[in-house]
């Protein structure tokens, strides 16, 4: 085995629970900081997105957001994972399920990035003042880190052939 194998042996279950924690703390934390007509400030995280949306009977949009920002990533780490664990048994399975879930993440990242759009515009007016808050950085270095993750498992599942 490789030095490279074997750091990524390492790596790989380090990067998926950096993932998972970024990803937690992320949700709760503020992805951008609205300040109205220079008076009125506002925090906007995952979480208190969700939260003002279904109290604001925007059901579909509530599910959209829970969705494409709550499930599918932590779907996506959970198979991770279980991909990690399980990937010196069934190879061919193990191949199959990390396509699926490669294909289904880049879907999700896309619209998590539509929906934070959707936040903002709803919970900002014509005047309003827009930062950047720690959650979206928490969240890109989840994204980050769950990419490098599936890449290496996709090149070690890949040097069994």
């Amino acid at each position: 085995m490789s030095s490279e194998s074997k750091s990524h042996l390492v790596a790989i279950p380090i990067l998926l629970v950096c993932a998972l924690l970024l990803f937690l703390t992320s949700v709760f934390f503020p992805f951008f900081n609205v300040t109205k007509l220079w008076v009125f400030h506002d925090a906007v995280s995952v979480f208190s997105g969700i939260i003002t949306l279904f109290d604001n009977g925007e059901y579909f949009l509530f599910g959209v957001l829970t969705l494409f920002a709550l499930v599918f990533p932590l779907v996506k780490l959970g198979l991770l994972t279980v991909i990690w664990i399980e990937r010196n048994h069934d190879l061919a399975q193990v191949r199959s399920l990390h396509k699926w879930v490669e294909n289904v993440g880049r879907w999700s990242m896309l619209d998590v990035f539509v929906v934070a759009i959707l936040i903002v515009v709803t919970k900002s007016a014509a005047l309003a003042d827009i930062k950047i808050g720690i959650g979206l950085y928490l969240f890109t270095f989840s994204v980050i880190f769950t990419q490098f993750a599936s890449s290496w498992i996709d090149r070690l599942l890949n040097k069994h052939d």
